[in-house]
């Protein structure tokens, strides 16, 4: 990886490549993407598939058409790898964390812990304020001396699961529902010789809220985060990481979390407009 130009990206996505985007109607079965010729991914949303690829593809995407009929073609888009991502990704630091794409050059760390992040076709390159505001809150729950082990809800690109490994967390899960999200996450981890300390699961964060941990973190949809904070599993954590919340969100998440067995520690707010908090179980 050290090789790769800063642009290059293992999965086939160059930053100012052209990406062709066909968007269908119901879930594609996940062995009929092995044989698919300059495939990136597929992500998928509810009943939706986006299927990724770096050339042309009308006639396998017509091809997948006929052979699963649960599918139903919608539309298709040509758009550069920035343009989908939203951003060219070119790495920053915050905090005690350095944060680079692959193949970046990484003098002068100064000491700051070391994080590559390849994004693939995820959004979470750690831009957005409230994933700044987790890894502020990372560094406060793992300096605490009873927090070993994180449960990390809806990672994305499984860049705070990385984060709290570079802190030197033992063992985290690395979870989320989509299965691109999992694979690129993987990657990361991969990516940062991190296999030891993180695993990473696809599953629901109502499930995945159960696993054993210290500490679990969920920069995620309200409408996830307002179920897990009634969640058994969530009471047995020692710490607790929420974000992702829109001010009345985080308003109503504070109110439902009064009269409970914790305590909100510290919160971060972005313009006030972006809300997180950092906690502990009483």
């Amino acid at each position: 990886m050290q090789n790769q130009s800063s642009n290059s990206r293992p999965d086939g996505v160059a930053a100012g490549r052209e990406l062709f985007i066909y968007y269908l109607k119901g879930r594609l079965r996940p062995e009929y993407e092995k044989n698919l010729d300059h495939f990136l991914g597929n992500w998928e949303e509810e009943e939706d598939s986006f299927l990724f690829f770096s050339r042309p593809a009308e006639g396998q995407v017509k091809a997948l058409l006929g052979r699963q009929p649960q599918l139903e073609y919608v539309d298709s888009y040509r758009m550069s790898y920035d343009h989908w991502l939203g951003e060219s990704f070119a790495g920053f630091e915050h905090g005690r964390f350095r944060v680079v794409p692959p193949g970046q050059s990484v003098q002068g760390l100064a000491g700051r812990l070391l994080i590559q992040l390849d994004p693939g076709l995820v959004f979470g390159t750690g831009t957005h304020p409230t994933t700044r505001h987790c890894l502020e809150a990372l560094e406060i729950a793992i300096d605490a001396p009873d927090v070993h082990t994180v449960v990390d809800l809806g990672t994305g690109t499984g860049l705070l699961s990385l984060a709290a490994a570079r802190l030197g967390c033992e063992k985290i899960a690395a979870v989320d529902l989509n299965r691109l999200a999992v694979k690129t996450a993987r990657n990361n981890v991969r990516l940062n010789g991190l296999q030891q300390q993180i695993v990473t699961v696809q599953a629901r964060a109502q499930q995945a809220v159960e696993y054993r941990a210290d500490l679990v973190v969920a920069n995620i949809h309200y409408d996830v985060m307002r179920h897990l904070i009634d969640a058994p599993g969530f009471f047995t954590k020692k710490r607790f990481i929420l974000s992702g919340l829109l001010r009345s969100e985080a308003r109503a998440i504070a109110d439902r979390l009064a009269g409970r067995p914790v305590r909100i520690l510290k919160q971060w707010t972005h313009d006030g407009i972006w809300h997180t908090f950092y906690g502990c179980t009483d």
